[in-house]
């Protein structure tokens, strides 16, 4: 093994060691921050030794610094002559670093049974790469008594995210005034919904208030609220210092590879076939089928207010698409009123709101 590989690798299995000793202290003070922020940089450096051991590279021709969590993670993925990832394990090490910049950066609150699942999931995956990639045994690398320890484990580990939105609700009841914890607990299961649909992007206020209100209105749907999560599982076996817990996609639903340079996006992505077979107009087919010019289809849908309702538009990627109902609705405006007139209305509008 070429020696910075093997640097990295011992560097990796320290942050590893280190976050499993945050799990299981005894005391809370910055444990959940401390726990994902080791656990990501472990993933980073094994990710980068494995790179290198497979004849990879982790710094780009003319760059000072080495490549970034994403673009470990894409060339673990697509490059054939080094890969060593499925596209289900990168969704496991998103959903981490994802957390981990909220982490770092904001704030996020896990309840103790999401907590144990990253981090079990995370021991999970760091053991078969480490067997996949170096042919070692992480068991034999750690002592038998270092595991996440958990008091309760979730038997079925979707059920949490179930308690977590009956949590949230519990916040937001009137008169409770917890609205700054709801979000923090919201933010975290935004965070790994966004995750597993590719969305790079940490979850913003207004999207946590929209799902604040969903709950408080008795939306309780795991699909509605988080169809990222809903399109998973989290497949578990053995038990003990054996236990395994791993990310696999649900029969029917695809995991595809995000093109590089898509903004805001990750590496892999959960795309629910029936989503993207409601939302199957884009802004060109708009323009088309209404037989208008661009800028007087702008002007509709920002005046008719399409993309605030989701049964008209949903963002994919950043990248806008449209229902057949949006289509409707369109044509009946236009029906209503003049393309012009519309446009003429847009430009009013827009002045006054720069005014």
């Amino acid at each position: 093994m070429k020696r910075e590989a093997r640097l990295l690798k011992g560097k990796s299995l320290a942050s590893l060691m280190l976050s499993v000793e945050h799990f299981n202290r005894p005391w809370d003070i910055g444990r959940t921050d401390a726990v994902l922020m080791l656990l990501d940089h472990a993933f980073e450096m094994l990710l980068k030794a494995a790179i290198l051991h497979r004849g990879g590279r982790i710094r780009d021709p003319g760059e000072k610094n080495t490549i970034g969590f994403d673009q470990c993670v894409r060339r673990s993925l697509s490059t054939n002559s080094i890969r060593f990832l499925s596209e289900e394990q990168a969704l496991t090490l998103q959903a981490i670093n994802g957390l981990r910049d909220a982490a770092q950066h904001h704030l996020v609150d896990i309840s103790e049974a999401h907590l144990y699942l990253q981090a079990q999931s995370g021991i999970t995956l760091y053991r078969d790469l480490a067997r996949h990639v170096f042919g070692d045994d992480l068991h034999e690398a750690l002592p038998k008594r270092v595991l996440p320890i958990a008091t309760v484990a979730p038997r079925d580990p979707l059920a949490l995210f179930s308690d977590e939105i009956a949590e949230v609700a519990r916040l937001l009841r009137p008169g409770t005034r917890r609205g700054a914890e709801a979000a923090a607990r919201l933010r975290a299961l935004a965070i790994v919904d966004g995750a597993m649909r590719g969305e790079k992007l940490q979850p913003g206020e207004s999207t946590l208030r929209k799902l604040g209100a969903q709950i408080s209105a008795g939306v309780t749907d795991l699909d509605v609220l988080f169809p990222g999560i809903a399109a998973v599982e989290f497949v578990t076996d053995g038990s003990g210092p054996a236990i395994s817990l791993r990310i696999a996609k649900k029969e029917g639903i695809p995991v595809t590879l995000v093109a590089d340079g898509d903004a805001d996006s990750s590496v892999v992505a959960v795309r629910r076939v029936s989503e993207l077979d409601f939302y199957n107009l884009r802004f060109s087919g708009l323009v088309d089928k209404l037989e208008v010019t661009t800028n007087q289809t702008t002007a509709l849908i920002t005046l008719l207010k399409i993309k605030e309702n989701e049964e008209y538009a949903k963002s994919f990627f950043n990248t806008w698409c449209y229902s057949q109902k949006a289509l409707i609705r369109l044509r009946e405006a236009l029906q209503a009123q003049k393309p012009e007139d519309w446009w003429r209305e847009y430009k009013a509008h827009m002045a006054k709101k720069a005014a």
